[in-house]
């Protein structure tokens, strides 16, 4: 039976606020990434390398910062935020600055150095520290990502080791797969772990799941921004289709 909206439904009172801002913003700063994941677009894309100018990525976050509500902000899109030594410093002042931006962080693990890590846990209102895993076995692994299993798992094994203030979330993609679960439970049991559906980044790769759901999607209120200021039709647009634009922040 598919999902039918009522008048006054408190979901969509609650999401009628996020028609003109959105209720996450996720910012490519630099299109850089060290691994070579094979269900990502990264590998084929123009504009590997490309850093958003620091002009325009202060400006976005000034804009935030005014917004007097509630929102999270992701420092990603295509790229593993901790290679671009920006990324940090800009959490830090978001921090300083806004009491209502809360900070999502992803990385695929190989760069959560003792620095970085030490620079992460200083951090406040700090949603989740998101781990791109992908599988427990080193091989798969290694042919997945493109990076070294044992180098990522020792980092994990530091962070596990300390006091960490935030919660960190463990993901592969594909599901269900209960033995990455249990891995990840057994080795690093104060971490959560998830299976995600894997999406198709509208035709790049095929999707796990091909029926079309009865509910919208959930990261439908999100904008997600390249490093050359595009904002893209969606999470999975990997922002090489000028087609599936649906604006651009150096203008608008």
């Amino acid at each position: 039976m598919g999902s039918k909206k009522m008048k006054n439904d408190p979901l969509v009172e609650m999401q009628k606020e996020y028609m003109n801002f959105p209720i996450e913003v996720s910012v490519e700063t630099m299109a850089l990434c060290n691994a070579a994941c094979t269900f990502c677009p990264y590998p084929t894309i123009d504009r590997k390398g490309e850093k958003m100018p620091d002009e325009l990525l202060n400006r976005l976050v000034d804009e935030m910062i005014t917004w007097d509500r509630g929102v999270y902000f992701s420092p990603f899109k295509l790229s593993e935020p901790l290679l671009d030594k920006r990324t940090l410093p800009l959490c830090e002042r978001i921090n300083r600055e806004s009491d209502k931006i809360i900070l999502r962080l992803f990385t695929n693990g190989s760069a959560l150095t003792p620095d970085n890590i030490a620079g992460i846990a200083k951090l406040e209102r700090v949603a989740q520290l998101w781990v791109s895993l992908n599988s427990h076995i080193p091989e798969e692994y290694e042919k997945l990502m493109g990076l070294k299993f044992e180098r990522t798992a020792k980092n994990l094994d530091y962070l596990h080791s300390l006091d960490f203030p935030h919660s960190v979330m463990l993901s592969t993609v594909g599901y269900p797969n209960e033995d990455f679960r249990r891995y990840c439970f057994d080795r690093w049991p104060k971490f959560e772990s998830m299976a995600i559906k894997k999406d198709a980044w509208l035709g790049f790769t095929d999707a796990q799941v091909t029926e079309v759901p009865d509910t919208g999607c959930s990261r439908w209120f999100e904008m997600s921004i390249t490093s050359r200021g595009k904002a893209t039709y969606c999470c999975m647009s990997s922002g090489e289709d000028p087609a599936l634009d649906i604006g651009d922040v150096n203008t608008q």
